[in-house]
This record gives C-alpha cells, structure tokens and sequence, in this order.
C-alpha cells in the first residue's frame, strides 16, 4: 500500500510540472555579437519593449518599439509576423525576457533575446540611434 502511494504522488507531481513547463526550444537567448549577426543573416524583426521615452533616448538602429508594460502589448504583438524570427531586446533582459513568453504562447516560431539588453549594447559601442 505504501508503494502504491509513493508510486501515485510520483506520477502526479511529474505530470503538473510537465503541463505547467513551457516548451521554450523556440526561445534563444544571444549575446550583442550573435544579434548582430543575426541581423545580418535572418530577415529578422527588431523589437525594443522598453518604454516609448526609454527608446526615445537610445535604441538599436531598425529597431520598432512595442512596450512590454503598455495596456495595448497583446494588440502591438500582433503588429508582427510569427513565422519571422524576432529578436527582442529591453534595457538589462528582464523585459525582454517575460515578453518571449508572451510571444511564445501566442505562437511565434523563432524568438531571440539579447543577454544583458540595450545596457550591453551600448558597452559593446555598436549601432545605436539617438
């Protein structure tokens, strides 16, 4: 009797964390030199989600800018093709990061995320438009 308990528990924690995981396979996260590689390579989609006054002051040149904490986020994402590789980029990675989510649960095929974000960038002393 004692087995067989062990043995459902087991069976029922396994199969909440396996519905509850995501399949993130779709989601990349790049360092500043594969981005701009990437860019180079891939018709790809540049995505800035830091606020509208936080791209004003700096952002990757190409970039379009669709803000992760906006009430209209879902509608803006929609904006963009889910079968194009989209890189997405915020001011350290912790937006960018939530937004892949949002992204990969509404469909997009090829999600990147560039490590360290638009701080890392700018140490990197690559494109940036003013």
């Amino acid at each position: 009797m004692k087995k067989s308990t062990i043995v459902i528990v087991l069976v029922l924690m396994i199969s909440m964390f396996s519905c509850s995981t995501k399949d993130r396979s779709a989601i990349t996260v790049v360092s500043v030199e594969e981005m701009h590689m990437l860019q180079d390579l891939e018709n790809v989609q540049l995505v800035d989600v830091r606020t509208s006054k936080e791209h004003k002051v700096g952002h990757i040149s190409n970039s379009q800018n669709i803000d992760f904490n906006s009430p209209t986020f879902d509608d803006d994402i929609t904006r963009l093709n889910k079968d194009k590789p989209v890189i997405l980029y915020c001011q350290k990675g912790g937006r960018s990061a939530k937004c892949a989510d949002k992204l990969l649960e509404a469909g997009f095929k090829k999600i990147y995320d560039l490590k360290g974000g638009f701080s890392e960038w700018e140490h990197v002393d690559l494109d940036i438009k003013l």
